[in-house]
């Protein structure tokens, strides 16, 4: 298991500081170093969370895709704000966002559908994310009927992007001796995302 330092990133970018861990993480976690829950929330106020894989950045936010007809998209359409938090065992580290939701331009969600396997372009069209499935031989007919309809390069269904979280907050937890953890809050008003990111050492 990797030997947790105390750090202190004040004064640096908090999304330089994940690009740092997730370099790391990747030399060190079994699987899917960029998998990061995302809770949301229903209309009706109950939370929900799953796994989902964060596919890049830009200098505000955090991308990851989904199908848009999915209980997960309903939910951040509908209320516009989410979070997420990563946690790497193998570094003993937990990452937190705090933010705004907002779906990616066409061209992005385009230029990641087209990076995929061509088996993966062809589940986003075969699966109706969250609906009952009678069986699993409904979905593979599917795919079989999806693979005769496009058996080359199928175009990113309609149903199916981008989402970029923009968050307001990022917190940076280390694991310390006897549990005095090291955490560390970034936030910028939730009404001024253009200005400095401000942070604060927290308690354990």
């Amino acid at each position: 298991m990797a030997e947790a330092m105390a750090f202190d990133p004040t004064g640096n970018n908090p999304f330089d500081l994940l690009d740092e861990w997730m370099k790391e993480a990747e030399k060190t976690e079994i699987n899917d170093p960029n998998a990061v829950a995302l809770a949301t929330v229903s209309d009706d106020g109950w939370p929900s969370v799953r796994m989902v894989l964060m596919k890049g950045r830009d200098e505000q936010s955090i991308h990851f895709y989904t199908n848009y007809t999915s209980r997960k998209a309903a939910e951040l359409d509908s209320l516009g704000r989410a979070a997420m938090s990563f946690h790497w065992k193998s570094l003993r580290r937990q990452l937190r966002l705090v933010g705004r939701i907002e779906r990616l331009a066409h061209d992005i969600s385009d230029a990641y559908y087209n990076s995929r396997p061509y088996g993966s372009r062809i589940g986003a069209w075969a699966s109706q994310q969250s609906q009952p499935l009678a069986s699993r031989d409904e979905l593979s007919g599917r795919v079989k009927a999806l693979e005769a309809e496009y058996p080359e390069a199928p175009p990113r269904p309609p149903f199916w992007g981008g989402y970029r979280l923009i968050p307001h907050e990022i917190e940076f937890w280390q694991d310390g001796e006897s549990r005095l953890h090291d955490r560390f809050r970034f936030t910028k008003p939730v009404n001024d995302l253009s200005g400095s990111w401000q942070v604060q050492r927290l308690y354990p």
